[in-house]
This record gives structure tokens, C-alpha cells and sequence, in this order.
């Protein structure tokens, strides 16, 4: 079951013309969304701040937009039935939406963290990154190649070793009471979830610094984690590389400050 330009179709199939662009090269742009208490208009869901990405993304590019109010639509069908939708935008504004449960081991990600694998090679660095487009290919690869490693997360680095983001999320680092997480200027993705918890600490008055992820500052954290909208924050208790491994702290205090977010909110 999925919507696909204003209808919902109860099949597992989508059939493009030969020639679509979104078939042909990837030419689409998507947001991940978890929706929670089944409702768009939960907080936490915080559906216009993904309609406002894709929006941006589309009207940077040069495409159509959507027809709002039938996506709408669409997304409220499908949350009946799954608490994560996947909205695709096609070149010409025709919308597709997908739903799937969440993670059967969800909580103990959560809970113990997780073993993430440096993805240091060109073929892993992400194609306009400031979008999420169709075309995820090197993000796609790096996820695969780290569980052929034992990982279950990728970390995708810049030509200069830096650290930007998984393949699925947002980084976070925690030390000297603050927390850090690479900047939009790094060439990352404009996580809703980040845009969410740095708009939260600073309402809280805990201190957030946007700074790049060299090779020192990565070796000073006490913890790490990644956040994306259907995960939430995930802790990182191992990062394999070329020449051993970094090792943090999965149950690290900070670490349940950041989670405590979705409770208050909830």
C-alpha cells in the first residue's frame, strides 16, 4: 500500500514511464519522517518543518512543487497504518509516499549504542549534500559496505578527513559540557532533528557549537551519537577505522539529557 499522485494504491508495485527522470537518474527529492500519536500535527512529528525542506530543496532545483493539501492527504491515509513515511517528490510536483514500522531493535540502539565504520574513500561522499535527493547512491554504498565491516552506521568524511554526518544522520559529540555537531557550512544535511535539538538546548540554555569534526576534536569527546526523524538520538560506542578504533561512552549522562528531549515533548 503507498500514495502516488493523489491516490492511494494497494499494490507493492510503481510503474514509471521509461523516460522519468526520477527512474533515469535519481532525480527526485524525499524526506523521512516518524509520525507520532499517529497525528502530522504532533511536535514531535514537526510535519511543516519537513514540507519546508522539501519545499527549499524543490524550489532551489528548479522543480514543480507539489500539490500540498493531496500530499497532505496522502501523508494522513498512510499514518494510520505506519508511524514512518517516506515522501518523494518527482520533478513535475507528482508526490509518492511509502510507510514501514519502525526498527525491531530500536530501544536497544538507543539504549547501548551502536558500531559506526569510517566510510573513507570519494565513492562514499554525498552528491548535493544539502538536499536529499534520489540520487543516495554513496550514502547507500557506505551503509552496506560498513556492515560488511560488523557496523550498522557509516561515517562519511570530507577530502580532508573530517568528520560530516552518517549516512542515515547527524553527528553529535559531547565535551566540556557542551555540544558539538558539525556545521550546514561543512556540507551536511539540514537534519530536522537537529535543527530541532539545537533550537531546544539553547532554549534550555546548554551550550551547542557548530564547529568541523578534525581529527583532534573527534579524539576529545567523551561520547558521540547520530540523530535522525525516526531513530532519534543513537548512541556511538565504536568507530572502526583503517588503523584501530575510537571507543566513547554509550551511557554517558549527556546522553540521556539529549534523549530527554522526546519525553518532554511527548
Amino acid at each position: 500500500m503507498f500514495w502516488y499522485n493523489g491516490q492511494l494504491k494497494q499494490t507493492d508495485s510503481l510503474e514509471l514511464a521509461i523516460d522519468d527522470p526520477g527512474l533515469l537518474y535519481g532525480a527526485t527529492v524525499f524526506t523521512t519522517l516518524r509520525v507520532y500519536h499517529q497525528s502530522l500535527d504532533s511536535p514531535l512529528t514537526n510535519w511543516k518543518s519537513h514540507c519546508d525542506r522539501l519545499i527549499s530543496s524543490l524550489q532551489t532545483l528548479g522543480w514543480q512543487l507539489p500539490n500540498l493539501p493531496q500530499m497532505r492527504q496522502g501523508a494522513d491515509v498512510l499514518s494510520a497504518s505506519y508511524p514512518i513515511l517516506r515522501i518523494t517528490i518527482f520533478p513535475n510536483g507528482r508526490e509518492w509516499i511509502t510507510g514501514r514500522c519502525l526498527p525491531s531493535d530500536l530501544e536497544n540502539r538507543q539504549q547501548m549504542g551502536i558500531t559506526a565504520w569510517l566510510a573513507d574513500a570519494p565513492e562514499y561522499r554525498r552528491i548535493l549534500p544539502m538536499h536529499k535527493t534520489g540520487n543516495y547512491l554513496p550514502s547507500w554504498l557506505a551503509q552496506q559496505a560498513s556492515q560488511k565491516q560488523g557496523a550498522m552506521e557509516a561515517i562519511l568524511l570530507d577530502a580532508k578527513g573530517n568528520w560530516l554526518e552518517t549516512s542515515t544522520g547527524n553527528l553529535w559529540g559531547w565535551k566540556d559540557n557542551c555540544w558539538w555537531t558539525p556545521p550546514l557550512e561543512a556540507g551536511i544535511l539540514p537534519g530536522v532533528v537537529r535543527s530541532q535539538l539545537i533550537s531546544w538546548l539553547k532554549k534550555q540554555n546548554h551550550p551547542v557549537r557548530e564547529v568541523v569534526w578534525d581529527t583532534k576534536l573527534v579524539l576529545s569527546f567523551e561520547a558521540i551519537a547520530y540523530t535522525n526523524s525516526v531513530v532519534e538520538v543513537i548512541p556511538i560506542h565504536t568507530v572502526l577505522k583503517a588503523l584501530g578504533e575510537l571507543k566513547y561512552d554509550p551511557l554517558h549522562p549527556s546522553l540521556m539529557q539529549l534523549r530527554s528531549w522526546w519525553q518532554i515533548l511527548s
